[in-house]
């Protein structure tokens, strides 16, 4: 195993242990909002600070983007640490078990290692470019459907009340699956492309900490990423589609014809 890599291994593990303690006793959360439909409590903030210093201690040269406390060390460093320290806050403080840790390295700005840590299931995924995707040490890959209408996506795109977007542009690309999952934790959702457990996934205005490690995971196991275009920007973009290669041209299709 990669020695950057076990060290994100071990830091998303502190960070799931603060929150496995504080899911023991959801109603003493602080919660407070950031925007709309956008919560953080404490337990993010501590899980953060966890995982920042365990790697400043191990690499005290490389930044650290992350959610709660932005970019911290230097800005053109070679090596960039992008954190989620719990993505799927909303349902963390409802006691719904969907939420997850995600760590990435990038080096020069590609994405190299990658870790998402399900705490509640004590679920690892973890990648590292070129070396696969796996599953608690079990090599995984994307799902081998083919049919478009037996396929299961997940998404985190505009409702109704986003009048800029709406839904209206994915109704092609729901109705033509045979369901479409909104999970609450893009991270886990894009782990769950890259395990066959959903054969694709459509989200909008994501941030790289929603997307850095996610998409190695996807990438490693044999799946397709790109944007709404089809091209490479959706780190940029946050607009992103993933899939096994099967179900991700038909996503493309749907999403590209319109109503």
């Amino acid at each position: 195993m990669h020695p950057m890599l076990n060290t994100a291994i071990k830091a998303a593990r502190r960070a799931g242990a603060i929150i496995n303690r504080a899911s023991l006793d959801p109603d003493r959360l602080t919660v407070a909002r950031k925007g709309p439909r956008d919560y953080v409590t404490e337990v993010d903030r501590a899980a953060e600070e966890a995982i920042v210093e365990a790697l400043r201690i191990a690499y005290p040269d490389h930044a650290v983007l992350g959610e709660e406390y932005g970019l911290q060390g230097p800005d053109q460093a070679e090596f960039q640490w992008i954190i989620d320290p719990l993505d799927g806050t909303t349902n963390f403080i409802h006691g719904l078990p969907n939420y997850a840790v995600s760590i990435a390295l990038t080096q020069r700005g590609q994405v190299t290692q990658a870790v998402v840590y399900d705490p509640a299931r004590n679920e690892l995924f973890t990648a590292s470019r070129g070396g696969g995707t796996f599953l608690n040490d079990r090599r995984v890959r994307v799902s081998g459907r083919i049919r478009y209408h037996e396929a299961l996506l997940g998404a985190h795109w505009p409702t109704p009340a986003d009048a800029d977007q709406g839904p209206s542009r994915f109704r092609n690309m729901a109705e033509g699956s045979t369901g479409v999952r909104r999970l609450g934790s893009t991270v886990l959702e894009l782990a769950y492309v890259a395990t066959g457990r959903l054969d694709g996934f459509c989200g909008v205005g994501l941030k790289p900490w929603d997307l850095a490690a996610g998409s190695l995971l996807v990438l490693e196991a044999g799946g397709l990423v790109a944007d709404f275009d089809g091209e490479q920007g959706w780190m940029d973009s946050g607009n992103v589609l993933a899939g096994s290669p099967k179900i991700f041209t038909h996503m493309l299709t749907a999403l590209q014809t319109k109503a």
